[in-house]
């Protein structure tokens, strides 16, 4: 097995261990915060048209939306803590174990989803039962489920796949492959719904054949032979020193992130107290309020890989720097967003509810208090980066599971307990939990800063010692 860099690798591995960190930043996450923002404006478009076809049909969207993402969650975790393996290889110069765990991480996607295809898909509807799904979202939309099951496992490749084109720095081809999933699911989507006035199964067609595109796409770039970045079967290896290394830091990842959806299933199931069109407004408000998080997950994702392979080549000051540059950037998207968000949150929100002039207003009044949010998120999202890139993965574990589970699902219970607010109680749940993640993030931020710079200091320490023992 003989792993090669290509020309272009090599200029990039240069650049983002030696270039302006801003630029650095900015190379690797403009494109992935545009590619983030797209996926949202996808989500959005599609809680639009099912809200063509019925205020059930957008509640059972959004409700089975949930479920679909914590099962998603297995193999976005693997792509997240596999690819910080990968960079931290790449960044350290290893190319041959680059080229393994590569090849690697796709065979573990592949048991993965052949997993979850046997021991999901024959039992979907009693699945949804046991998920405590509203009798009434099943009954349209356990078809729909089935359909999301065998797109969710095209998308665990496809999450491999966009998790090394991001570690070699190839974000601008993972913006067009998103532009050709959104263009081609709204096309289809609106076709089938606006022509062919089909239910919300159709939806779930669109998004299987989109994401099809993506996996053509894949399988074409990663089957080039001599490809440091390709799957190669003679570079498969299940040795403990291969796999156990990405599945320390994909585990906390999985369970941090089925966990977090999971928790977000537990609230739209307490909302449902309220009427089941409290669930579709919080989840309109969740994709309104996305529309501002979203370019920071880009960020994030981009940053983490940047700080992954800086550590990897041992540039911990550079690391540091990467992690500012991303703050910067964070914040100011989240107070822009925000505000453009407010101010034009008559127009979202009817856009939404068309002539639906009560759930507008249920939209308007979760959404002001979710809005807020988009600052403290920013924060957040930095921390997660460097967290990640530092290969901490049971800090991000805790910190989103302190935003679900201590921050989210106890105030809702004091809210409808202590309180007569109503469906206004899903958007203070929303901007208490949004408010109080940042403020742990910050705490939890300063104090990685310091173990770092202490780590800096020991390193440098030990350089110098080495130093004057070679010249003495």
């Amino acid at each position: 097995m003989k792993a090669q860099l290509s020309k272009k690798d090599e200029k990039f591995r240069e650049f983002a261990l030696n270039g302006n960190m801003m630029k650095v930043i900015l190379y690797v996450c403009v494109p992935l915060a545009l590619y983030q923002s797209l996926t949202q404006i996808f989500k959005v478009f599609d809680t639009m048209m099912a809200s063509h076809i019925s205020a059930t049909a957008v509640s059972s969207v959004a409700y089975i939306s949930q479920i679909q993402i914590m099962l998603s969650a297995l193999g976005s975790g693997l792509a997240v803590g596999a690819s910080i393996k990968v960079s931290e290889a790449y960044g350290a110069g290893d190319y041959e174990l680059v080229r393994r765990r590569v090849s690697t991480m796709v065979s573990l996607c592949a048991i993965l989803g052949g997993g979850v295809l046997l021991f999901l898909l024959p039992f979907a509807t009693s699945f949804l039962e046991f998920m405590k799904t509203p009798e009434e979202f099943i009954s349209i939309g356990s078809t729909y489920f089935r359909i999301e099951l065998i797109a969710l496992v095209i998308t665990f490749f496809n999450n491999i796949y966009i998790a090394i084109e991001r570690a070699r720095g190839n974000s601008k081809r993972i913006l067009w492959m998103n532009m050709g999933i959104v263009a081609t699911k709204l096309s289809l989507t609106a076709i089938f719904v606006y022509v062919f006035r089909m239910g919300v199964t159709s939806i779930a067609i669109a998004t299987l054949v989109s994401q099809v595109t993506v996996l053509f796409t894949a399988l074409v770039n990663m089957s080039k032979k001599d490809n440091l970045f390709s799957f190669s079967a003679k570079a498969v290896s299940f040795r403990q020193e291969i796999v156990l290394p990405m599945m320390r830091l994909s585990v906390p990842v999985i369970i941090e992130k089925a966990a977090f959806a999971m928790g977000k299933v537990i609230v739209n199931s307490m909302c449902t107290v309220y009427g089941p069109q409290t669930v579709g407004a919080l989840g309109i408000s969740n994709n309104i309020g996305g529309i501002t998080t979203m370019p920071q997950s880009g960020f994030q994702e981009g940053g983490s890989a940047v700080i992954s392979q800086n550590r990897g080549a041992k540039k911990f000051d550079r690391t540091m720097s990467a992690f500012k540059c991303e703050l910067v950037c964070n914040l100011i998207i989240g107070a822009v967003l925000m505000m453009v968000s407010l101010v034009c949150l008559e127009q979202i929100s009817h856009f939404f509810a068309g002539s639906d002039a009560p759930f507008q207003e249920m939209i308007k009044g979760i959404y002001k208090y979710e809005a807020w949010g988009a600052i403290p998120l920013g924060l957040n999202a930095s921390v997660l980066s460097l967290m990640y890139g530092f290969g901490k993965t049971k800090v991000t574990l805790f910190m989103n599971f302190c935003r679900i589970f201590v921050f989210r699902v106890p105030v809702l219970l004091l809210l409808q307990k202590f309180s007569e607010y109503g469906s206004e109680s899903a958007g203070i749940v929303m901007g208490v939990s949004n408010l109080l993640s940042g403020v742990l993030a910050l705490f939890l931020g300063i104090a990685t800063i310091i173990q770092v710079r202490k780590e800096i200091s020991a390193n440098k320490e030990r350089d110098e010692i080495r130093c004057e023992s070679k010249i003495s």
